[in-house]
């Protein structure tokens, strides 16, 4: 008899187990009976608005509840994700988990007033945006190599445009800096479109650009495009090389967006949100809006997103921390 009761005793916790599973399924059972609020953590109109706007619609489709998105921008995208760590997690609020406020402020600003690692439960990747290396029409180079064998002969007189400091365009600029070994000069402006237009207009020599805003000048010969920073070349753009087959191997850079939701928040919730995800991630409209822009559709599991949300947080401290750069 006394042989039994390890036996007995393990199938009674492996019962009390399953039954506290049971329950905490029930407990979201109805899930989501009330509208849910998405935060975009940008303005409305750009690039970030409009594929979460895309992706809360047919969200609301999956579940049949409304999806209300919110814009909440200001303090490259802190004030919006800050709404989301702080929100209740009850499955209700979840919003865009972007590469600056998720994996770049953390670093860069002195203080931001959440944990990205311990205030924000991954849901999923929804894509990943490469950027452009383009040059001006009137630099002497055709090619990466040519391009670095120019910085290397006049040091710290090539320039480099971004949207600003800490930003993809410029932590590209500085990765490539860094791996390349040759001294560029970063020129920040108030956004994007005025480096492209200074890009076009011959007066900096070269610039990281999001694939989407870059496509009109490349398709237009107004600047000549050098390499892109994914793994594999676009399928816009067959013909550019990536960093890696042009010369730096192991160069990817992405301004990515996922989703995310507030730490706490009922497993069962993330993998439903994550599974609903998943399957419109493979949806034909959502598949030819992220290929359109020059993006990759991303999916996957919750852990996927946050290994991934860990290995970019660490590659752009380095970055960061390699170059001293602050946002004074």
């Amino acid at each position: 008899m006394k042989s039994l009761r390890p036996l007995l005793a393990g199938l009674v916790a492996i019962t009390t187990l399953a039954s506290a599973s049971i329950a905490r399924a029930q407990d979201v059972g109805d899930w989501p009976s009330k509208p849910i609020t998405f935060i975009v953590p940008y303005a409305p109109g750009g690039f970030a608005d409009t594929r979460m706007r895309l992706i809360a619609r047919k969200l609301g489709d999956a579940l049949n509840q409304t999806v209300v998105v919110e814009n909440k921008a200001g303090a490259g995208g802190v004030i919006g994700t800050n709404l989301i760590a702080k929100a209740a997690p009850d499955g209700y609020t979840i919003g865009a988990g972007n590469l600056a406020p998720m994996a770049v402020n953390p670093t860069l600003m002195d203080k931001i007033p959440y944990q990205a690692d311990k205030d924000l439960a991954p849901v999923i990747l929804v894509e990943n945006s490469p950027l452009v290396l383009s040059v001006n029409n009137s630099l002497p180079v055709k090619n990466l190599k040519e391009l670095i064998e120019l910085a290397k002969k006049e040091p710290g007189k090539l320039t480099f445009g971004s949207s600003g400091v800490g930003g993809a365009h410029h932590l590209s600029g500085e990765m490539f800096r860094e791996q390349a070994d040759i001294d560029i000069v970063h020129v920040p402006y108030k956004g994007g479109s005025p480096a492209a237009a200074d890009l076009m207009g011959g007066h900096i020599a070269m610039m990281f650009e999001m694939g989407y805003s870059a496509l009109p000048a490349i398709q237009s010969t107004k600047v000549h495009p050098i390499a892109v920073t994914s793994k594999e070349r676009l399928k816009v753009l067959p013909d550019v090389p990536t960093m890696d087959e042009a010369g730096l191997p192991g160069f990817e850079s992405y301004n990515w967006q996922g989703i995310v939701a507030p730490a706490g928040t009922p497993e069962p919730i993330i993998a439903k949100l994550n599974t609903e995800l998943n399957k419109i991630l493979q949806d034909a409209e959502v598949q030819r809006a992220i290929a359109d822009t020059g993006s990759q559709a991303g999916g996957g599991s919750p852990e996927d997103f946050g290994k991934f949300i860990a290995a970019e947080t660490q590659k752009w401290a380095d970055v960061i921390k390699k170059g001293n750069i602050t946002l004074q």
